[in-house]
This record gives C-alpha cells, structure tokens and sequence, in this order.
C-alpha cells in the first residue's frame, strides 16, 4: 500500500478529504480559473496556436496532476517559457496556425511527457541540477526580453517574424510604418491598466477599506477585467472593421482525444526541442513546489514530480492541447486564495472546462492586444538584469555562463541559449574540480583545530606535513593531485610522513584510487610514508579491501590531532609558529 501511495499521491490526502478542505479548494479554484482564462489563451498566442489549445491544456492536465502530483499548491498549464520553447521548436516544421504546426505541439506535449514520466520512474530528477541557477536566471531574462518583443506586433497590429530578439526588432522596424491606430490604443490601453493595477490597485483597495488578502487577490485578477473591457469595446464598436485583429471563432465544447502523428522523422525532429521543454518545465515547476511547500512545511518529491508533470503533458497531447508545466504566478495565487489539496487542481480544471463550452463565443471579440499586453505584464517580473551585476562581484565564471546564455538566446535561438548554458556550466564544474582546493595545515596552538598555513598562526612541524583535500577525488582530479603532493615533497627535503587530511573526501573513484597506489609508491621511493586521516566512513568502506590500505606506508588516523600526536610527539622542540 505504501508504494501504490508513492506512486498515487492522491492515496495520501484524499481519505481525510473533508468539507472544510472543499471549500477553501473551490474558492482557490474559483480565482484561478478566472485568472488562468485570459492566460491560457494568451499562452497560446504566444506559441502560434489557435487559442482553444491553450484551454485543453488548462482542463486534463489539471485533473491529471491531482492524482499523480505532490505539491498540494502547485497550479499546471501553459507558461510563458515553454510556450516560446514550444514556438521555436515547431518553427522549422511548419508555419504557425496550421494543422502540421498544431499537430506538432501536441506530438511536443505527449514526447514531453513521455520523457519526464521514464525520467521519473528511473529516479532521474538530479539530472535537472546540472541546469545551474545563474544559467537558469539568465535563460529566463532572456526569454522574457524575447517574449516582450514578440508581442509587440500585436500591441502595434502589424506583422512581424522573428526567433530571436535581433530577427524581432528588425521586423518590427521594417512594418512600423502600418501600424494600426486602434489596435495601438486598445493595446497601450490595457498594458497600462495591467502594470497600474500590479502596482497601484491593491494599496488603493486597501486605502478603500478591504483586507490585505482579499485585495492581493483581486490584483490579480486584473487581466480578466482587461478581457471584458476590451472584448465589449471590440464588440460594441465593431473594430475588427476598423483593421483590429481579434481572436475569432473559438470551437466550443470539450476536447476530444486524438493521438499524435506518427511519422518517426518529426519525433526525431522535435526530440531535442521537447527534452528542453521537459528540463526546464521541471525546474521551474519544482523551484515554486518546493518554494511553496517549505511555507507550510510540507514537502514534494522530485522524483514523483516527474511522473506527475510527465502524466499532465501524456494527457495534455492527448487532449489536444500544448506542453504545461507548474506557472509560478497562478501557482502563488492558488497558495494565497487557501488551497489545501491538489483538488483545487481539479475544480481549476471543471471550471475551464465550462469555460470552454459556454464562454467561448464571446471570445471571438477578444482583441489579440490584450492577450499581448497580458503576457508582457506578466513576463516583465522573470527579466532580472541585475543579477548580471550580481554574480559579476560574486563569480566571474559564473557571470560568463549567465552572460553566455542571455546572448545566445538573444541573437541566436532558446535552444542554443540553454545547450550552451548548460555546457558551460558543466565545463565550469569539471574546471573546477579538476584543481580542487588543497592546503596545509597546522595545528591552531593549545587546541584540537587545524588550519590553512597561510591564514591563520600555527604550529608546524618540518619532519611531518598534513595537506588537507577540499573536494572528492575523480577522474578529472586524480592527476593534480599527484602533481600537488609530489611538489610539496620536492620542496621539503626535511620531510618524512605526509598526512592527507580528507575531510571533505566523498568519494575517491577507480581513478583517483590508482593514484593515491602511485603517491604511496613514490613516496615510498622517497623515504616519505603517506598517511590519511578524517576518512569518511562510506569511503573507508570501499578502501578496505583495496590495494592502498595493504601496502600503505603509513597509518589511517581517525582525526587529524591523533595524527598530530603520533607522528610529532617524538620532536615536541622542532615545533614552531608560521
């Protein structure tokens, strides 16, 4: 029973599911449903879909994720990010708007699904770590400078292309000239009640007298009355007339189930395209989870995260709809508005569901302004140029990865922005590690303690030198480290025991292994016997029946004072302060 728990969260919460739960469910689902409409919709303008892709990808993977998901406030659908992801991936394939170009996002959404869900039961959620958070941060600023851009044809009402924000500019600089006037006006319009609102409307709820929560709540609802407004402007004065372009018939009723095309040359086509949709969904996804469980002290399971995105896509691409993944904002309003389970989730689901039947024709009006308004709002808060200056003070090489992966999803593409960030980070790791931090040490006077030489004033003494290791020894370092110890041993012509201090040592791998058996032998060679201390337990462990501990020169010390002890303690005079 308790593995069908870890596997079907659901099992957990929804025995002791009662009516007080319910309510605070239905009332988040309620706002969130009335936020998520203009979202779902915008998103999908975004990706170049018809906008009834954006609400079946707001319906089943909502009711999707309440079975398999653990975060009890995360809220899944279309989200900025992956949308342009989406857009850049089937933009080689076909042209936006058409049958293959819908077909495409939703063979994106089921591949996408596919791979979190193996991903998920192979227990692979670490591998999303190696998307470093400068990368991630730069990735994202630039994305929503990307985004920003590519809504401007709308807020303007001409006609633009463009994958990047170089290809986006100069397009909008060739059209500028027909720029639609009342387009321009609705646009602007909106943009600017949505940014007042962000600021201003709840301090000026508050200022009238209601409730901190219920006014931040309110605030964020704001898009949907930016919606009504316009829709009935568009309406009521005909401006589609007048060369406003609006969003147009929206089919009502459900989705129904379809299967994504088969051909294997578009699968391996967008293989690439939907394995970064699925990284990145899942690191955004599970930074808000956890964000927003540690406030309740509660927890999510990464792994099972996996399987729970993995499912909402699988049901998304088969239900017709684009890749979704958690949204940070509507995530934090379902958390404010008093979700309790996952079944907030689910009510969220019904209620775009009935959205989609009954609310459809009026969205025929709507004008693509808004929906454009609306995602620039709403990308402006992921644009962080100051962290730029931020991790320039604290770490250049970090600062070149960020900056690395801004210019390239700038100029070039998405895809090539998050491949070299992640290359990058991972060339800085293995850099980094392949030179680890060794020190010597001496022994802080009177104590237990011991410290670098060259920081603090110490005790040392030149018959025995201890050389602490700063990081797991592998592959990429064994080799400086036998360059280290046989560089301290040539400058030291008085020494006879060398002690490795390994405290920070979690591992030592086949190859670091062979060259602590070659540091032995040549110490050996040299008259100098090679000793360890502070070993870790696990490692110890895997020494035991090695090589190393059967012909070692030295000893293994439990804590380097014990070392100090035996190897000094017959020339107690040659101590001395550095």
């Amino acid at each position: 029973m308790n593995r069908l728990k870890r596997y079907l969260p659901i099992l957990q919460w929804a025995p002791g599911y009662g009516r007080d739960q319910a309510t605070s469910d239905l009332v988040a689902a309620l706002i969130v449903t009335v936020m998520l409409i203009p979202q779902s919709l915008a998103y999908a303008l975004l990706a170049g879909l018809p906008a009834q892709v954006g609400l079946y990808a707001s319906i089943l993977p909502l009711a999707i994720y309440a079975v398999f998901g653990t975060s009890r406030t995360l809220s899944v659908g279309p989200v900025a990010v992956a949308s342009l992801m989406t857009a850049a991936a089937l933009a080689p394939i076909a042209e936006a708007g058409t049958d293959a170009y819908v077909a495409g996002a939703v063979l994106l959404a089921v591949m996408s699904g596919l791979m979190l869900t193996l991903m998920g039961v192979l227990k692979l959620g670490f591998l999303a770590n190696f998307l470093s958070h400068p990368v991630i941060s730069g990735f994202i600023t630039a994305s929503g400078l990307v985004i920003a851009a590519s809504q401007l044809k709308h807020l303007l009402g001409i006609e633009a292309s463009g994958h990047n924000l170089v290809d986006i500019l100069l397009s909008l600089a060739r059209n500028l000239a027909h720029t639609n006037l009342h387009t321009l006006a609705i646009g602007t319009g909106a943009l600017l009640f949505l940014l007042w609102a962000r600021r201003y409307l709840k301090p000026w709820l508050m200022a009238l007298g209601m409730g901190a929560r219920l006014a931040d709540i309110l605030t964020k609802t704001a898009p949907i009355l930016s919606v009504l407004v316009t829709t009935w402007v568009a309406w009521a004065f005909g401006l589609a007339q007048a060369g406003v372009r609006l969003v147009g018939q929206v089919p009502s009723g459900l989705p129904s189930l379809t299967l994504p095309p088969l051909e294997p040359g578009l699968w391996s086509q967008l293989a690439v395209g939907a394995l970064l949709i699925s990284v990145v969904g899942f690191v955004e996804s599970v930074s808000v989870g956890q964000t927003l469980a540690a406030k309740r002290r509660q927890r999510i399971d990464p792994d099972q995260e996996l399987i729970g995105l993995g499912t909402a896509n699988l049901g998304a691409g088969l239900s017709g709809g684009m890749p979704v993944t958690g949204g940070f904002s509507r995530s934090v309003v379902n958390f404010d508005a008093g979700a309790e389970t996952p079944a907030a989730g689910a009510f969220t689901a019904v209620g775009i569901a009935l959205a989609t039947v009954f609310v459809t024709p009026a969205i025929a009006y709507l004008p693509k302004a808004t929906l454009a308004a609306t995602i620039i709002v709403a990308v402006v808060s992921l644009i962080d140029l100051p962290a730029l200056v931020r991790t320039w003070r604290y770490s250049k090489a970090d600062f070149g990865a960020m900056l690395a992966t801004i210019l390239l999803t700038l100029l070039h593409s998405v895809e090539a922005g998050i491949i070299a960030g992640v290359a990058l980070s991972i060339g800085l790791f293995l850099y980094r590690t392949s030179r680890p931090h060794c020190a010597v040490v001496g022994r802080v006077p009177g104590t237990e303690h011991f410290r670098n030489v060259l920081r603090h004033q110490v005790e040392l003494c030149p018959k025995v030198t201890f050389l602490r290791v700063d990081e797991s020894l592998y592959f990429a370092n064994a080799r400086f480290l036998e360059e280290t110890v046989l560089d301290l041993v040539n400058r030291e012509r008085e020494l006879r025991d060398l002690v490795l201090v390994c405290p920070a040592v979690n591992l030592i791998d086949a190859s670091a292994l062979e060259s602590l058996e070659a540091i032995n032998e040549r110490l050996k060679d040299a008259g100098v016997r090679l000793h360890l201390s502070e070993v870790k337990g696990p490692v110890m462990d895997r020494l035991r029946d090695t090589e190393l501990l059967a012909h070692l020169s030295g000893r293994v010390f439990l804590s380097t004072f014990e070392a100090w002890q035996a190897l000094t303690e017959r020339q107690p005079a040659l101590a001395r302060t550095a």
